[in-house]
């Protein structure tokens, strides 16, 4: 084989094995379903890794590391996200990502009471939305997805979270 066809079988291997990936891609987006959501888990807001959603906010927002899941069934990460005033006020959710189609969804909101809510007819919504906050995409961005892709481990979404790249 010349070096050019040896180029081309290459390229070709490739073009094939992206249009394989895409094609699987699709047909998880196509039969994709929602598992069974654990309830609300226990959180700390003595333990919330916290990161920047926009630049002059005076909200502070974290989550904490106890109740990042990544579920095996659905790849859905869901946590427990922390908003904090400077009076000391908090809005407290239950949220779930789903990276691949850079969604987000709240299940349910913490009240004063000390009881969750659960959000009624809980829909997926665009990360990208015209949202008062952006702090689930900025969680994705911090490190709950890579890319598309969920990250590969919770271990994974707090080294980087710790790591404070995304407040500079």
């Amino acid at each position: 084989m010349t070096s050019m066809t040896i180029k081309s079988f290459g390229a070709a291997c490739l073009l094939g094995l992206s249009l394989t990936a895409w094609a699987q891609r699709d047909v998880e987006l196509m039969d994709w379903k929602e598992g069974e959501v654990p309830p609300p888990p226990a959180f700390s807001v003595e333990k919330l890794l916290t990161f920047e959603v926009s630049r002059g906010s005076s909200l502070v927002y974290g989550v904490d590391p106890e109740t990042l899941k990544i579920s095996d069934d659905d790849g859905v990460v869901r946590y427990v996200m922390v908003a904090t005033s400077p009076t000391g006020a908090r809005n407290v959710m239950y949220e779930g990502i789903r990276c691949v189609t850079a969604e987000v969804k709240t299940y349910a909101r913490y009240t004063s009471a000390g009881v969750w809510n659960k959000v009624p007819n809980a829909e997926w919504q665009s990360l990208y939305a015209s949202m008062p906050s952006k702090h689930a995409l900025q969680f994705a961005r911090a490190g709950a997805c890579d890319s598309s892709a969920r990250a590969s481990s919770v271990r994974e979404i707090v080294r980087l979270l710790k790591s404070d790249r995304f407040n500079r």
